[in-house]
């Protein structure tokens, strides 16, 4: 390939009467390059050939752990290498970039669901600011109704599992039905995580469900406008009620959220169905779903072994159960401070969680109970023991030592009508 430097000095040493010959001495070119380029004129287009890329195999695996995960470069980098890939990084950061612009670009179609079909459930968070100048966060439950808009918000000091499950059976009975299905995001007390695309959900969680019998969703990871009825409805509790709101407790807050529910967002008129939250929810209301006839026991439970000293460990506690117990584990039921302790089906006993570490909580009775007990096994041992043990009650009275009588010899030989023999020699 020449430059166009060179080809402008063949062209004018051509137009001098120079043989190609003579050009090709002068400019250091083969003869054939000097006579192909003054035959066609004009440079040679070199057309780049696209190669393929050393990451090309890997473009599937990559599509799946960017479905599940949104994973850095720098850890697709690591699994790339488990699988074989001997490549740069800067291969992988800059793909791993370009699918995840092409993923935040993809639009989503918005969808209306048919009344009682579905909901949609999340969490906010809300900070409070203290006399002292401290922050205090509480959390809020939100649940929507797809079709009317309509909504339920709780006020929680904490996201665990005992509170997520009263907080949906709140919602139902704030409803008067349960909807078809509840849709969620990636939640650690909804899924535990995801495997090829299938989703593994928390087990209590899957239990609730079909206690309650409503389908569970989720959402692709990192996808929220997939839930948006229940997104931008946080945005307007911040503005429309929180805003300026003198919090007190989470009690005094459920009680005024939930007149502010009826008073003003089930009365308003919701952007984009256009029609009042509250004529949409009496179309709804009919189709949800029956409550169940017993509430869903929402208590966390736990399974401990009961060691030799009638004491189980919870919490960074011990707690005294019944002797029976022993070697045996028993089921602990935990809500709002207070410890319930089955064995099988059995309330053995109820206690209270105590506020700090290392107590050893006790119902005085059960070790009173224990030691009625070994006092009445000895009692029974004992009087078991003269009965059992008759042969050696000799050795004690003296009953053994029989008196023995001391006679001659010549008594028994004159019985016997012998005379006495010669000794002999």
């Amino acid at each position: 390939m020449i430059t166009m430097e060179e080809l402008m000095d063949v062209r004018s040493l051509d137009k001098q009467g120079y043989s190609h010959r003579r050009i090709a001495k002068l400019t250091g070119l083969h003869r054939n390059t000097v006579k192909k380029y003054l035959a066609e004129g004009t440079l040679p287009v070199y057309k780049k050939q696209a190669r393929l890329s050393k990451l090309a195999p890997y473009h599937g695996m990559i599509a799946d752990w960017l479905s599940t995960q949104d994973y850095l470069a720098t850890k697709v980098y690591d699994l790339l290498q488990l699988q074989g890939y001997a490549n740069s990084y800067d291969i992988v950061r800059r793909y791993v970039k370009r699918v995840k612009e092409e993923r935040d670009r993809t639009a989503y179609i918005r969808f209306e669901t048919l009344p009682g079909q579905q909901a949609q459930v999340d969490f906010g968070d809300f900070q409070i600011t203290n006399g002292d100048g401290t922050i205090t966060t509480v959390y809020c439950f939100i649940m929507v109704l797809g079709y009317s808009r309509h909504m339920y918000v709780e006020f929680i000091d904490r996201c665990t599992m005992p509170n997520f499950l009263d907080c949906h059976q709140n919602a139902f009975g704030f409803f008067g039905g349960i909807p078809g299905e509840i849709l969620y995001d990636n939640m650690k007390n909804v899924v535990i995580r995801r495997l090829a695309g299938a989703v593994q959900w928390n087990q209590t969680f899957a239990a609730f469900c079909a206690h309650c019998g409503f389908k569970p969703l989720a959402t692709p990871p990192y996808s929220p406008w997939v839930k948006g009825k229940v997104e931008r409805p946080i945005d307007y509790i911040r503005e429309r009620f929180w805003r300026g709101y003198t919090f007190q407790n989470t009690a005094g807050a459920n009680h005024d959220i939930r007149e502010w529910l009826l008073s003003t967002a089930y009365r308003r008129i919701h952007g984009t169905t256009g029609q009042k939250v509250g004529d949409r929810f009496e179309q709804e209301r009919p189709q949800l779903g029956l409550l169940p006839p017993a509430p869903f026991d929402t208590a966390e439970k736990v399974w401990r072994p009961v060691g030799k000293d009638c004491q189980i460990s919870f919490g960074g506690n011990r707690y005294v159960v019944a002797h029976e117990c022993v070697g045996h584990k028993v089921l602990l039921k935990v809500k709002d401070g207070i410890i319930r302790i089955f064995k099988d089906d059995q309330l053995i006993v109820i206690y209270q969680i105590p506020s700090g570490k290392g107590t050893t909580v006790e119902d005085p009775r059960f070790y009173a109970r224990l030691k009625a007990d070994r006092e009445q096994k000895e009692r029974k041992y004992r009087r078991l023991l003269p009965g059992k043990a008759k042969a050696t009650r000799g050795l004690v009275n003296d009953s053994l030592n029989y008196q023995v009588m001391v006679r001659s010899l010549s008594v028994y030989d004159q019985l016997i009508g012998k005379e006495e023999l010669p000794c002999p020699n």
